[in-house]
């Protein structure tokens, strides 16, 4: 509501089913967001492409992971976005970084176990579109949506897209 654009939030289907329901498998959960990105773009009379796509945690990671398999978006805005499991830096969720080509907005917690700020560096470089890294600081994995600082960097940022 803060950002004074029209925001569409999804919760996956299989989330619906409750909350200790394990995700499907990617190819999956990215069909379904497919859908409702184009089904979005269609109620909005516009082209996927000029959408910014985004979402906190695995929501952020199966945007991110759509655009690079050719959504086509205008961006992204990846909130929390899970480097890799909590003390596991060798499982990284990165194998998808080059093939973006959008610009990229990531916000973390300089305290999330998912990816601390020291290990970010080289993974964004491999990203083609322009990326750009805000660290709130003393949040974790969990950021708080009202967060004056998170609302303002994302809000500037969607602003320079416009």
């Amino acid at each position: 509501e803060a950002l004074d654009i029209p925001v569409v939030r999804l919760n996956f289907a299989y989330r619906e089913l409750g909350p200790r329901r394990p995700p499907p498998r990617a190819p999956r959960l990215i069909e379904e967001l497919n859908g409702v990105v184009h089904d979005v773009a269609d109620q909005l009379g516009t082209e996927p492409k000029r959408l910014l796509l985004g979402g906190r945690s695995m929501g952020g990671r199966m945007c991110s992971m759509a655009v690079a398999e050719g959504l086509p978006a205008a961006g992204l805005v990846l909130l929390s976005y899970p480097l890799h499991p909590p003390a596991k830096p060798e499982k990284l969720r990165v194998e998808h970084f080059s093939a973006i080509k959008v610009p990229a907005l990531f916000v973390s917690g300089d305290r999330d176990p998912f990816g601390k700020p020291d290990e970010w560096p080289a993974h964004l470089a491999n990203i083609k579109g322009k990326v750009d890294m805000v660290w709130l600081p003393g949040d974790a994995h969990d950021p708080n949506k009202n967060d004056p600082e998170l609302v303002a960097a994302v809000r500037r940022w969607v602003r320079r897209r416009r």
